[in-house]
């Protein structure tokens, strides 16, 4: 099994693997778990030989638990490493594809704020609450390694921004942090639904100019702290 590459789960003691067909394998003597954490070194290691990756999945969530590959392997690339990323011209490279993120990320923000003010549509008296609620909802769901739709490209930045606004009024102006939901299949999903429903009729008064009172719109309330 040492000259195969894997993609498994942990094994029921330290130094075993589960294979997706159920059998457990252990890891060779000579072998060292490389944790997480520095994806230079983790692409080296696997594209050097054979290794095992380690997969757990906690609800819908898959978590990385680390690479098993030969011990002189990982000591040899991390070394390599060490030396390369003590140089100038490491450091210059670095320095430019920092830039390049953060440039990235500017127009990523600019532009789903206004996919945003987009999916609103609040009628021209109620432009500035547009703006207000669009700068929230893309300060919290915009930021790289926040886990929100808007950091998913699987869908076109008008749906991320759409379920971003619900996502965000379901959090800030409902009370389903506090719900009591009953543990029964498809009942969070329904609530949700239910929720979604409530806040895009909210939506719709802004949309369409309706007169809406301050003082008992949570929406301006939240806005306003």
């Amino acid at each position: 099994m040492s000259d195969l590459t894997l993609i498994a789960a942990p094994g029921p003691t330290e130094r075993t693997v589960r294979t997706p067909d159920g059998l457990i394998h252990s890891v060779p003597a000579d072998w060292s778990l490389l944790p997480p954490g520095d994806a230079g070194v983790t692409r080296r290691v696997k594209a050097a030989g054979p290794s095992w990756t380690v997969q757990e999945k906690k609800g819908r969530k898959m978590f990385s638990r680390g690479v098993w590959a030969p011990t002189a392997r990982i000591e040899t690339i991390r070394a390599e490493l060490t030396i390369e990323r003590s140089t100038d011209a490491y450091a210059k490279r670095m320095a430019s594809s920092a830039l390049r993120r953060e440039n990235k990320q500017t127009e990523y923000v600019e532009d789903f704020s206004a996919a945003v003010v987009e999916f609103l549509r609040f009628a021209p008296c109620y432009a500035e609450l547009a703006v207000q609620l669009a700068q929230a909802v893309t300060e919290h769901a915009t930021p790289v390694g926040s886990g929100t739709v808007a950091r998913t490209e699987r869908i076109p930045i008008e749906r991320r921004a759409e379920s971003a606004v619900i996502a965000w009024l379901r959090h800030q102006t409902t009370g389903y942090d506090e719900m009591k939901i009953a543990r029964v299949k498809g009942q969070r999903r329904e609530v949700r639904r239910m929720l979604a429903e409530q806040s895009r009729a909210m939506l719709n008064s802004y949309r369409t100019g309706a007169a809406i009172d301050p003082a008992v719109c949570r929406l301006r309330r939240v806005l306003t702290k």
